[in-house]
């Protein structure tokens, strides 16, 4: 089949949006033929090096940006990329039509930018649409809240107008009524997905894990059963929630215990004086932000992974640590929530702040007290990943919606 795809952020050997670009569209072209729309400011230099390197005969780049404003990395991750990315959507509509008219394509598939609160103009070809997988309808639940600063409740409240105002624009509308697919990254994200009309949507994640990765994290050793180290690996901010991981380790009262902090942001120096205030200090590490093979080591070193997130979409860490063979202790929202079960970890409730750290600190000194259980977890989330996370699996996904959607 004839492809169009639409990955305004694509490169090779990165993570985040990039790398959903590059991984989704690489791994489509294995089933059919694919056309990429993409910006050549971002990445055309390091997609044509590794096109090089290792051919898909299958893919093609269209590059293309605003004639207007045609460096879009000039202001960096701020607001301003978000309107650059509504314009470019907007003229990849008649770069796709054109395309279209020469090539005429059997299905359009909306990947980069994963974000529900903006239109993909690509949906207004008379093509069948395939949306996302999108996300950014999480939230943090409000009686959380009360532990944010107000630079915390400002960043709150700007990123919940931000989504409204997308949720009004009747071009947001379009996308989600037009899709023959909406793909939702969360149960949060596909209710609001849902809302705008969308006629089918699914669950399923963004993210997933290279072949090479799998096998790499496959070899981390097994949890160690003594001294059981517990590990959050995110960037230091107030959503992350590593106030509450902190304030459950403390909970649970296990003296032999470690916990392990690796990244660094804001709330740095907030989490060093909680874990002082809490007595843990000397059983609780920052090891800031480390090159990706340390932090490998590192969490081979570690028995769990503490993933206490208010509003991921994805959370790839997750993923990483499943392959490991370590469980995962998180919060029921967001990516996590969707990633991990019973199998493979423990998701607490978020009712509130003082249920959640209880219901952490629970979970902690189960898993702290159960080494069998550890093993018999790490088990089943190294074959949840391969059943359902790894790219390869994904490309085998999309590739048979296009031919259903097609017939």
């Amino acid at each position: 089949m004839k492809i169009l795809m639409s990955a305004y952020s694509c490169e090779p050997g990165k993570g985040s949006e990039r790398g959903v670009g590059w991984n989704v569209v690489r791994e489509v072209a294995q089933h059919h033929e694919v056309w990429v729309l993409t910006r050549p400011d971002e990445s055309k230099e390091a997609i044509e090096l590794e096109l090089a390197i290792r051919p898909v005969p299958n893919l093609h780049f269209v590059y293309f940006t605003l004639p207007f404003w045609q460096d879009s990395l000039r202001w960096g991750e701020s607001g301003a990329i978000q309107l650059h990315y509504y314009f470019w959507q907007i003229q990849a509509y008649f770069v796709g039509k054109k395309l279209h008219q020469e090539i005429n394509f059997e299905a359009v598939h909306h990947v980069t930018f994963v974000k529900y609160s903006c239109p993909s103009f690509l949906s207004l070809l008379p093509v069948p649409f395939v949306w996302g997988p999108v996300g950014g309808g999480e939230s943090a639940p409000w009686s959380f809240w009360s532990d944010f600063n107000w630079k915390n409740k400002l960043y709150e409240v700007a990123r919940l107008v931000s989504r409204l105002l997308g949720e009004l624009d009747i071009f947001t509308h379009l996308t989600a009524q037009r899709s023959v697919i909406a793909y939702a990254t969360t149960v949060d994200t596909a209710n609001r997905v849902s809302k705008l009309k969308a006629p089918w949507v699914q669950i399923y994640s963004a993210i997933g894990l290279l072949p090479e990765e799998i096998s790499q994290l496959a070899k981390c050793p097994p949890p160690p059963n003594s001294p059981v180290r517990f590990i959050s690996i995110a960037r230091l901010l107030h959503w992350k929630g590593l106030h509450l991981g902190l304030r459950a380790f403390a909970e649970a009262n296990l003296s032999a215990a470690e916990y392990w902090i690796l990244g660094e942001g804001a709330e740095m120096q907030r989490l060093r004086d909680l874990a002082l205030h809490l007595g843990i200090a000397h059983q609780v590490k920052f090891f800031g932000l480390l090159p990706r093979e340390e932090v490998l080591t590192k969490l081979g070193d570690c028995s769990v992974l503490v993933h206490p997130s208010l509003h991921d979409s994805g959370a790839g860490v997750c993923l990483e640590a499943m392959a490991a063979g370590r469980p995962v202790i998180c919060l029921d929202l967001g990516g996590p929530a969707a990633q991990v079960n019973p199998e493979t970890g423990v998701k607490v409730s978020a009712s509130n702040p003082a249920q959640s750290i209880n219901e952490l600190s629970a979970a902690m000194v189960h898993l702290a007290t159960n080494h069998h259980l550890c093993l018999q977890m790490g088990r089943a989330g190294q074959q949840r990943v391969k059943d359902f996370y790894s790219w390869e699996a994904k490309g085998k996904q999309f590739a048979r919606i296009y031919e259903e959607i097609a017939a």
